[in-house]
C-alpha cells in the first residue's frame, strides 16, 4: 500500500540514472528510493519509439511491484519517446520527466546571445519534446542540436574515461573545438546534457573541446519538480532518518554493489 514513506522510484535505460538519483538523494535525504537501470536494452536511443515504450512500461511495472509512491523517467529518451504514453496509462501515479536544460543555459548565460552545444541521443535530437523545446529560445541564442550516439554504450561498459572515448568526443566535437586546436573554430558558451549518462563523462567533454564550458543538467530540475509534485500530492516522507536507496538493474554485471560504487564514485558539484 502507498504510504508517504514508500520509496520514490527511478528508472533509465542504464547506468545514467544514477546521475539523477544522486541529485533526488541530496534534495531529498530522508525518502525512500528504488531505482532500476535496464541496462540489458542499452541504448534506448537506437530503438524505435514503440519499442521504446514497451521497455519503459515494464519498468514502470516492476517499480509499482516496488510499492513506489511516484516514478521518475531518469532518461531524456525515455522521456521523449513515452512520457505522454505512460501518463495516458497511469493516470492516477505522479510521473516527473527529464527535459533538457536549453532554458537555463540560456537565460543564465552572461554572452548577450550565447552559443549553446545540446548533447543527447538520436531520439531526442529528433524528437518533438526537443524540437520544440529549442524553439521556444533559438532567438536569444545559437542553439547546436548534436547526437552522440557513441557516448552510452562507453559509459555502460566502464569505459567513460578511457582514450577511446576521448577520440570519439574530438571527432564528434570538431567543429566546435578551437582553430588552433584543429577545430573547424565555432567555440561554444555551454553543454547542455541532454542524456543522463553523460554526466559521467563531462571531464572528457572538456578535453575534447580543449576549453572552459558551462554544463547545465536537467536532472536539478525534475528534482526540484518531483519534491514540488510530492508536497501537492501530501506524500512527501514523514521519516527524519536518512532514506534507503534499492538498486536494480537487467544486466548482470550491474550487481546493486556495482551500482552503488557508481553512485558514489560519480563527479559530483550540486549547481542547481
Amino acid at each position: 500500500m502507498i504510504s508517504k514513506n514508500s520509496p520514490i522510484g527511478v528508472f533509465d535505460s542504464g547506468v545514467g540514472g544514477i546521475s539523477v538519483l544522486r541529485i533526488l538523494r541530496h534534495d531529498m535525504p530522508n525518502e525512500n528510493f528504488v531505482f532500476f537501470g535496464d541496462s540489458i536494452n542499452a541504448p534506448y536511443g537506437e530503438k524505435s519509439d514503440e519499442r521504446i515504450k514497451e521497455m519503459c512500461d515494464d519498468n514502470i511495472r516492476f517499480l509499482f511491484k516496488k510499492d513506489a509512491k511516484a516514478i521518475v523517467i531518469a532518461c531524456n529518451t525515455a522521456t521523449s519517446a513515452a512520457a505522454t504514453f505512460l501518463r495516458e496509462k497511469y493516470p492516477d501515479t505522479i510521473i516527473v520527466a527529464m527535459e533538457p536544460a536549453v532554458k537555463p543555459a540560456v537565460d543564465k548565460s552572461e554572452s548577450e546571445h550565447p552559443k549553446v552545444l545540446v548533447l543527447a541521443t538520436k531520439s531526442t535530437i529528433h524528437g518533438e519534446r526537443l524540437h520544440h523545446l529549442i524553439g521556444r529560445f533559438s532567438e536569444n541564442a545559437d542553439i547546436y542540436p548534436v547526437a552522440a550516439p557513441g557516448i552510452v554504450p562507453l559509459v555502460e561498459s566502464g569505459k567513460e574515461d578511457s582514450e577511446e572515448l576521448l577520440q570519439y568526443l574530438k571527432e564528434l566535437l570538431n567543429p566546435f573545438r578551437r582553430k588552433e586546436d584543429g577545430g573547424e573554430g565555432n567555440p561554444v558558451d555551454s553543454v547542455v546534457l541532454g542524456c543522463t549518462h553523460f554526466p559521467f563523462v563531462t571531464g572528457k567533454i572538456k578535453e575534447a573541446l580543449g576549453y572552459e564550458v558551462t554544463f547545465y543538467d536537467g536532472a536539478y530540475g525534475t528534482s526540484r519538480e518531483t519534491k514540488r509534485r510530492l508536497k501537492e500530492a501530501g506524500l512527501l516522507t514523514d521519516s527524519t532518518e536518512p532514506g534507503k536507496i534499492e538498486l536494480y538493474s537487467t544486466a548482470e554485471g550491474d550487481n546493486p554493489t556495482a551500482l552503488e560504487k557508481r553512485l558514489l564514485e560519480l563527479p559530483f558539484k550540486y549547481e542547481p
